[in-house]
């Protein structure tokens, strides 16, 4: 293993107190519209029918204002080792963990939106040095997306999921890591996807939980269950992607609010962390305040609203229709999932399938939701890529 380059430095996050106190500000300020008119006793998912309700809400914005410790995660961050490396003309913030075991193999593992780090900050000691010795190691690598976090904000057009599929290339041999694995989901599963397509003789295989078939299949020989799949994804795409098209198309008009209005920013994200999670009613179901808070907390302090809800302008339906993966792939499909793909046809992409799971619980934010079996899984799913080379 080749060492690192100099270009990769120590970074840490460290809000300034002067942040913290305009967010607490702007909390306790903020004008809040009337109650929606869909009126359900919880529990009900169709309470969500209009939105993020008021009550569930000026909940959550009252404990983030009084009882949510911003720097408990920050420290955390800081614990795991953050570093940032400039690729081309952009800095790059990443977490990395080194293994100390020897048979370690590195890892990419890259998020989407409305993630960020903070999806994978609970289970990454364990991927690097796990308890028990019969587990697989790795050595752990977790970008934020150009736009993202603490990475730099792109100024120019161009910085698509092609062109970043190619930066984590050259960051992982920048870390001295030839050849590595790449996991993946939302954005993060089509870079894992370009990464395995693009480049098979530096990635060992791949996971991703979003396995996007080629388009204009047919769904002849499909079975019933795997017909449904096509009609809950079908639908998701024709009549629940409001949000994905603002971004696509006016990034910078949603960016003004997303930037300004932190109560405004956690709306717009707790909104599909309920729409996407596994849960009957609430997404605090699942996934406890202070993550869904992490994740938000830190897309307020880095000002990434807009610049994030670019990579929707930047690569929105762009992925290659003829682009096919021949490295050993795994798929897990969570039944939650806002995309799901029948085996079949995400066989004409991936065409070295070597482990397929389909989970009886989860969504979206799967190491959010359910993170043991996530990491479970996600080791099982490496293990078999590493054998079936």
């Amino acid at each position: 293993m080749h060492e690192p380059t100099s270009d990769v430095r120590p970074f840490e996050a460290h809000a300034t107190s002067a942040d913290l106190d305009d967010l607490r500000a702007r909390l306790a300020a903020a004008r809040l519209p009337e109650a929606e008119t869909v009126h359900r006793p919880a529990p009900d998912p169709r309470r969500w029918d209009q939105g993020v309700p008021l009550d569930d809400l000026v909940e959550l914005v009252s404990y983030w204002h009084t009882g949510y410790d911003w720097r408990s995660f920050e420290q955390r961050l800081n614990r795991i080792g953050q570093f940032r490396a400039t690729i081309g003309d952009l800095g790059i913030h990443f977490l990395h963990r080194r293994s100390t075991r020897t048979d370690a193999v590195p890892l990419i593992l890259t998020h989407g939106w409305p993630g960020s780090v903070a999806e994978f900050i609970d289970i990454i000691d364990e991927l690097a040095d796990p308890k028990e010795a019969s587990k697989p190691a790795f050595h752990v690598v977790v970008p934020s997306l150009p736009g993202f976090g603490y990475s730099d904000k792109p100024t120019t057009t161009g910085w698509g999921t092609e062109r970043i599929a190619a930066a984590w290339l050259e960051l992982m041999q920048q870390l001295g890591y030839p050849r590595f694995l790449a996991h993946g989901g939302d954005w993060g599963g089509v870079v894992t996807t370009i990464l395995g397509g693009r480049f098979p003789d530096s990635v060992l295989g791949i996971h991703t939980t979003v396995a996007q078939a080629p388009p204009d299949l047919s769904t002849d020989g499909l079975t019933a269950a795997e017909r449904t799949w096509t009609e809950e994804t079908h639908d998701f795409w024709h009549q629940r992607v409001a949000y994905a098209k603002q971004q696509a198309t006016r990034p910078q008009t949603i960016g003004y609010s997303l930037v300004d209005s932190p109560v405004g920013l956690l709306a717009w994200i707790l909104d599909k962390f309920a729409e996407w999670t596994d849960t009957t009613d609430s997404p605090l179901e699942a996934i406890p305040r202070d993550r869904i808070l992490d994740d938000v907390t830190l897309y307020w302090l880095t000002r990434t609203g807009a610049s994030s809800a670019r990579i929707y302008y930047e690569s929105h339906n762009s992925l290659d229709p003829d682009l096919r993966v021949d490295v050993p792939s795994a798929i897990t499909t969570y039944p939650k999932h806002i995309e799901k793909y029948p085996r079949p046809w995400a066989q004409q992409r991936y065409r070295q399938i070597v482990r397929w799971r389909t989970p009886m619980a989860g969504g979206h934010f799967p190491s959010l939701e359910v993170p043991g079996f996530f990491l479970d899984d996600l080791r099982d799913s490496l293990t078999a890529i590493l054998a079936a080379r």
